[in-house]
């Protein structure tokens, strides 16, 4: 029950009224020091000074000595009477008005809008008012913790000390700012919003400030606030050159009539500034919208057919959350380029802290034209020509690939008699065979291959470092390398992702093609320098793109066998090369245990173990265990969990039907649209299966995936 208070009296001549006259009645800590008792001192003071002017008077004139003498001892006779009988008036009259404040107090308190309650220090409900009842839906009987019906408030949050503490909370579609205060629970005694005459310790007083207009308001505005986009048509040449000439106009017709339709659907406004590129305007709220609907432009425009051999596919880039306009384009150009690079049809949304990517699920298309591997071939060619060194590096743990195109361009920087430098660290099992071929062979220095540390040690202000099969800056042999190196070039095939290297003086980066090497075997070609790859150095780079298209089965496009045959002339040997990718009987067996023991989920997933045990290269074993499940009928992808290191590592494939890739990307790793993978720390093969299934759900049920 609640505890009626009422004051007791106050003397006013007290010592105690000195310090707080009613303060601890009405329990506000208010102290009004001698204020009542100084009244009184003033007409002693007053009558005192009267008496002493009476004397001086004296030595001037005794009949007016006499007069104010009266008048003195009369002032004094009603001073002292007022004195003695007003007394108990003034102690009635104080103590009347504490308890009518006190009890004022209360009132304003329990009528208070907004709501207010008391809690003990382990967090419990001591006192609320009617406004804090109706706002949790609880009567003040409830004396459970604060977290039990405003989760936010757990005991950690609360301050510890007397300064203020605000804490955002939603309460049944409501924003408020919770305000906790800690208080010392002497200054309550006696108050009639606590329980008891006494509470040790300290309390807590609770406000909830209502913020839901303000919240609202700062929504609306934020909705309204502008963002950009670019739409690209990935395959505009090729789709043209495959229809009649009077139909083309039709076709380019048909696709602005589809993105102009769906961009004044959200209240957006499109304009085309090229003929394959489109600059978008729109509402941060309508985005959203499209962000929801998983951008269904992406499928809505592959629908346009009069004829064209294959399918129109876009690429799209947002910007949005920037300081200005001109950072949002911005943005939005940097997600158009990466959404390009990770091979097109596909939506990129990126913020100042953020990248969000959309589509991406069907193959890349391979473009038959070189203009632009020429093109950066004369681009590379100049970097390196104003170089004194160069240094050459792939990803960490390097395979033929990475390799292989490292030598590709360490022949160039040579031939154009530049210093240069490939950067290996751990010689893996994968690459052993192929460096045995550069051992002990006078064309190739000491210095052909280096460490992190070397490479740090010989930089210098006028080199450059080339980045091979990579394109994240943690991956790569030796990221300080970029740091210290003014100048960047890279090369890769992979789908560029969120973490990708900075400033780069030139990139090439195409998800189509096979390989790096076969990307670099271009490369050398259009170079222009009459550059001569010898013999190991093209079975290296052939052995790259062995590798990469599993005997020329993933990925194997028209500019793939071009790049091949061009490294057969230049020496590469068939025979060889498949003698330096012969494995163990132990890995043979391992790979087809593999493969034997593999489980069928959903009928198109194939999961499987591989054993690790006693291999050289156990990374290699899962992923040829990985493809060789994909001969499996009706098996759409396949993934291989081995342990490594303390790691298990994560080789996923798969044919055109999957995108293996978005299940990595949601796991943490990447790679292509068919072959990806991933790292797991901490884990066991079957809770790395556990995971993989847990995404593949999730991602069948937000539609990104068709099984």
């Amino acid at each position: 029950m609640e505890k009626k208070h009422t004051a007791e009296p106050v003397d006013p001549f007290s010592p105690d009224t000195e310090n707080n006259i009613y303060g601890e009645a009405q329990g506000t800590g208010m102290r009004h020091k001698g204020r009542i008792f100084g009244y009184f001192w003033i007409a002693l003071i007053l009558g005192i000074l009267l008496w002493v002017t009476d004397l001086l008077i004296l030595f001037f004139d005794w009949r007016s000595f006499a007069a104010l003498s009266l008048i003195c001892v009369i002032y004094t006779v009603v001073m002292a009477l007022a004195f003695v009988n007003s007394r108990a008036i003034y102690r009635k009259e104080l103590s009347s008005y504490a308890r009518e404040f006190h009890e004022l107090e209360d009132m304003l308190l329990e009528e208070l809008d907004l709501p207010y309650a008391i809690l003990d220090e382990g967090g419990h409900f001591l006192w609320m008012n009617p406004a804090f009842e109706q706002t949790i839906h609880k009567d003040r009987s409830y004396s459970r913790p604060v977290s039990t019906v405003i989760s936010p408030l757990t005991r950690d949050v609360f301050p510890a000390d007397d300064k203020l503490v605000k804490v955002p909370v939603d309460l049944i579609g409501n924003h408020y700012s919770a305000q906790l205060r800690r208080i010392a629970a002497d200054h309550l005694t006696g108050s009639e919003v606590m329980f008891g005459d006494q509470v040790s310790g300290h309390i807590f007083s609770l406000c909830l400030v209502d913020n839901t207009a303000v919240q609202l308001a700062v929504q609306e505005v934020d909705d309204q606030s502008l963002a950009a986009g670019l739409f690209y048509i990935d395959n505009y040449d090729e789709v043209i050159d495959t229809i009649d000439e009077v139909k083309k106009a039709l076709l380019v017709a048909l696709i602005d009539r589809k993105v102009n339709q769906y961009i004044s659907s959200i209240d957006g406004i499109c304009s085309k500034i090229e003929k394959d590129k489109y600059l978008v305007i729109l509402r941060k709220k309508s985005l959203h919208e499209l962000q929801e609907s998983h951008f269904d432009i992406l499928e809505d425009v592959k629908k346009v057919n009069i004829g064209n051999e294959m399918a129109v596919t876009l690429s799209l880039g947002f910007g949005l959350d920037g300081l200005a306009y001109t950072q949002n384009y911005e943005f939005a150009r940097n997600a158009v380029d990466l959404a390009l690079g990770r091979g097109g049809d596909q939506a990129v949304v990126k913020s100042p802290d953020n990248v969000i990517y959309y589509g991406g699920k069907t193959r890349q298309i391979e473009k038959n034209t070189r203009v632009k591997a020429r093109v950066k071939a004369q681009a590379l060619k100049e970097i390196i020509r104003v170089r004194d060194a160069v240094f050459i590096m792939g990803h960490k743990l390097g395979d033929p690939d990475s390799f292989g195109a490292a030598v590709g361009i360490y022949r160039i920087a040579k031939t154009m008699g530049k210093s240069a430098h490939i950067v290996i660290n751990e010689r893996t099992i994968s690459i052993v065979q192929i460096l045995r071929l550069f051992e002990n062979n006078p064309e190739y220095g000491s210095d052909f291959i280096i460490t992190s540390q070397q490479a740090v040690e010989m930089v210098t202000d006028n080199a450059c470092v080339v980045v091979v099969d990579v394109n994240i800056p943690a991956r790569t042999e030796c990221p300080e390398l970029l740091t210290r190196c003014k100048s960047i070039v890279v090369l890769d095939h992979h789908r560029t992702g969120k973490d990708v290297i900075e400033g780069a003086t030139l990139s090439y980066v195409e998800a189509y093609a096979s390989s790096a090497c076969e990307m670099v075997a271009e490369i050398v070609q259009y170079t222009g320098e009459n550059i001569r790859l010898r013999p190991e150095e093209a079975d290296a780079m052939y052995g790259g793109i062995v590798v990469d298209t599993d005997g020329f089965v993933n990925k194997a496009g028209v500019r793939t066998f071009e790049a091949a045959a061009f490294l057969r002339r230049s020496g590469a040997d068939v025979v060889r090369v498949r003698k330096l990718f012969r494995e163990e009987a132990v890995e043979y067996k391992a790979r087809a245990d593999a493969v034997s023991q593999a489980e069928i989920y959903r009928d198109v997933f194939a999961f499987s173990v591989c054993q690790g045990e006693g291999l050289r290269s156990p990374t290699v074993v899962g992923a040829q265990a990985a493809n060789q499940l994909l001969n499996i009928d009706g098996v759409k992808a396949s993934f291989v969990m081995t342990r490594y290191n303390g790691q298990i590592f994560i080789s996923a494939r798969s044919i055109d039907e999957v995108n293996v890739q978005l299940i990595m990307e949601h796991m943490g790793g990447g790679g292509h649209i068919n072959m990806a993978g991933c790292q797991m720390s901490d884990a066991t093969p079957d809770e790395a299966i556990a995971k993989v299934k847990e995404v593949i759900e999730q991602l069948i049920e937000e539609g990104e995936i068709d099984v």
